[in-house]
């Protein structure tokens, strides 16, 4: 993928889901990325020689996203158990994360009880955990209330916050508030005046070498606009992080690997836990994918682990189905 132009995006809607998955293959096998110049290289599978070299980095976490607990349809009833297959896969780990984040819809419905589930399952993995909310997190009859009371403890407006670790800048954004998936009316996620102001304010007088790792649900560049895969205001939001070296770009939504570059910003959407979308455009649309066999639901759910190793000052990335 390095060798293609930096401005050029896989899975635009020409591309079908197999053409797509061809791509993805060795993402899915468990490639480690690097990031040099914020231009994403592989090291080689995991397990590899290459790949080892950059699993003790000085940071190290790990990505869920998108467990939907509470759904209970093909292609997957039991949304939970493969949440904790997903722990388990963590848990095994050679090189332990120091903290999880989950980008969003942990639950399908916004219930109270499947809240309940997905931390639950969480728990076992004995990390610290930072959530954001995906649009099934704030389906309530009060738009968002109930996750904000759980979840929203310490953070800003309708939920965004940001924290340091490992000499790492990570801010979290909130661009699922008012959205509608599916539906041509709704248009583009957006993220709105009063959460942009704070961001500008936030990375305001930070160092240019700072690494930063953005957080949001919905992708903050446009994948397919007709099913609102995309945000409408995120120039404005990348725009204060041009200045910084490295920003890394981690979204959850739609339920597959998609990567772009963009000048000193990489963006990745993560595979679910709970189970795989249709590529860009090969269904009338957005939801969960027809046609999957059971036996081969795991070759599309997974895990990304990103590391952090100071002397590079840029993050690998690892995604791992749930297979094996």
């Amino acid at each position: 993928m390095a060798d293609r132009d930096e401005t050029e995006a896989l899975g635009a809607a020409q591309i079908n889901r197999r053409g797509l998955l061809k791509c993805m293959t060795w993402a899915g096998a468990g490639v480690v990325w690097g990031l040099s110049g914020g231009v994403p290289r592989t090291l080689g599978l995991l397990g590899s020689a290459a790949a080892a070299e950059a699993a003790p980095g000085d940071l190290t976490f790990v990505q869920i996203s998108d467990s939907h607990i509470g759904f209970h349809l093909p292609p997957n009833p039991d949304p939970t158990a493969t949440l904790r297959e997903a722990i388990a896969k963590i848990n095994a780990m050679p090189v332990q994360p120091a903290f999880l984040v989950h980008t969003g819809d942990i639950s399908h419905l916004s219930k109270p009880e499947q809240w309940d589930t997905a931390l639950e399952v969480v728990k076992g993995a004995n990390k610290q955990v930072f959530y954001i909310p995906g649009e099934h997190d704030v389906a309530d009859a009060e738009n968002g209330k109930a996750y904000l009371e759980r979840f929203g403890k310490n953070t800003q407006g309708r939920g965004w916050y940001s924290f340091d670790l490992g000499g790492v800048h990570f801010i979290a954004l909130i661009n699922v508030f008012d959205f509608q998936p599916g539906f041509k009316s709704a248009g583009l996620a957006k993220l709105g005046d009063e959460q942009l102001e704070w961001l500008e304010k936030d990375v305001t007088g930070r160092s240019t070498s700072t690494p930063i790792v953005v957080l949001a649900h919905l992708p903050l560049w446009t994948i397919y606009e007709q099913w609102g895969w995309g945000t409408a205001d995120a120039g404005r939001a990348l725009g204060y992080l041009k200045r910084f070296g490295s920003v890394t770009v981690l979204n959850g939504h739609i339920h597959q690997i998609i990567q772009k570059v963009e000048g000193n910003v990489t963006f990745h959407t993560a595979d679910s836990t709970a189970f795989p979308q249709p590529a860009p455009g090969t269904a009338p649309a957005p939801g969960p994918m027809k046609g999957v066999p059971a036996g081969e639901l795991r070759k599309y759910l997974g895990v990304r682990t990103v590391d952090y190793i100071r002397s590079k000052g840029a993050p690998a990335l690892t995604d791992t189905t749930l297979v094996g």
